[in-house]
């Protein structure tokens, strides 16, 4: 790889496009092996050609945060989405229904009476039905209906004739018994099994789901090996990141996103400054917390010594635990992302290393925010 780091300017992101087929191949054979559907989730590359590549290895469809992300895929020709969101304000809604009309598939996530509520009158005044999914808490506490209201909620949507529900979905992620965990077996069998409990309870009420959607990439493998889930829509493994090194998810060697910086300053032979710092480093994965007490926002690439504890806007601090960096000013060096998601997110472009050329992409999501 640092055959190419002359032609690239920094901070920049590279990515190792033989690195990406081969974990797009993994998933596909988890899908295979499973008889599980794959809908990716796009934040992590926000980019069409990434996710035309998904769908060649095997995705049904794509997922996606937001409308704006949504209609960026839509422009370049994907006609399968999931938005995995809650879709509140009336110029929200009208922009999922424009989509509604020209997508092949548009699926919506719901979480609350008065989101379905007001999408519901919406579709009802365009004359239009859309299909929706139910998402359900599972120990994330982030969006979803509790089990205790999944009944009462579900019954209200299937009250409103333009809302088709059709499936149940859930975050979940590194949590077991409604805590971290590193055990991602665990957490992902247990995801399954408590969205199988909620489908049975539905089915109680004689609210019938088709589909039940789970898995990010620390559990999709082991939620799809309980077959009790039929989607499963992992994000950060087309890229993979230190993140899911350190959850045991992957190694490095499978890590195809680098950030690429420069040494600009060594003050101290005990540190040296790159010239990529928060606006170039994301900086969301909390160090020294556990349950796996990360130690670096971005893992330098060969230097299990070096560590970054230290971004400023513009300045990456790059600490030695020996004393020493040994870095020297111009040196070019390669980073593992500690969270690629967040990192795609800082840039418009990004270099991809493919057949011994390196070209420069734009990011086409980027910045889609609403």
């Amino acid at each position: 790889m640092n055959n190419y780091l002359d032609s690239i300017q920094t901070p920049s992101v590279l990515i190792d496009m033989e690195k990406v087929k081969s974990n797009l191949c993994k998933i596909e054979k988890i899908s295979e092996k499973y008889s599980v559907k794959i809908r990716p989730h796009i934040k992590t590359h926000k980019m069409i050609e990434f996710a035309k590549m998904q769908m060649m290895y095997g995705a049904e469809g794509i997922t996606c945060a937001k409308i704006s992300e949504a209609e960026v895929m839509a422009k370049g020709g994907i006609d399968d989405i999931f938005i995995a969101y809650p879709i509140i304000g009336d110029e929200k809604i009208d922009r999922v229904l424009q989509l509604n009309q020209i997508l092949k598939r548009l699926i919506v996530g719901i979480d609350s009476a008065y989101g379905a509520k007001a999408l519901a009158n919406k579709a009802a005044s365009l004359n239009q039905i859309v299909e929706v999914r139910l998402e359900v808490d599972t120990g994330a506490k982030r969006t979803g209906v509790s089990f205790d209201d999944v009944v009462e909620l579900a019954l209200e949507i299937k009250k409103y004739k333009n809302l088709n529900l059709t499936g149940i979905y859930t975050f979940k992620s590194l949590i077991f018994n409604n805590e971290p965990t590193k055990d991602a077996k665990l957490a992902g069998k247990e995801e399954g099994q408590l969205l199988e409990k909620i489908r049975r309870k539905l089915e109680q009420a004689d609210v019938n789901i088709e589909e039940i959607s789970a898995g990010s990439s620390p559990t999709g493998e082991a939620v799809a090996s309980t077959n009790l889930v039929s989607e499963i829509r992992p994000g950060t493994n087309i890229f993979n990141d230190y993140m899911l090194v350190k959850e045991g998810v992957c190694k490095e060697e499978d890590i195809a996103a680098y950030i690429v910086a420069t040494v600009v300053s060594t003050p101290n032979e005990s540190y040296a400054v790159i010239d990529g710092g928060n606006k170039a480093i994301s900086t969301d994965m909390v160090l020294n917390v556990a349950p796996y007490y990360h130690d670096t926002y971005a893992k330098v690439v060969g230097r299990d010594d070096l560590i970054i504890r230290r971004l400023n806007e513009e300045h990456g601090i790059i600490e030695s635990k020996t004393g020493k960096t040994n870095l020297k000013i111009g040196e070019k060096i390669l980073l593992y992302p500690g969270h690629v998601c967040t990192t795609i997110n800082l840039y418009n472009n990004l270099y991809i290393v493919e057949n011994d050329m390196v070209r420069k992409e734009k990011i086409d999501a980027r910045g889609m925010l609403y």
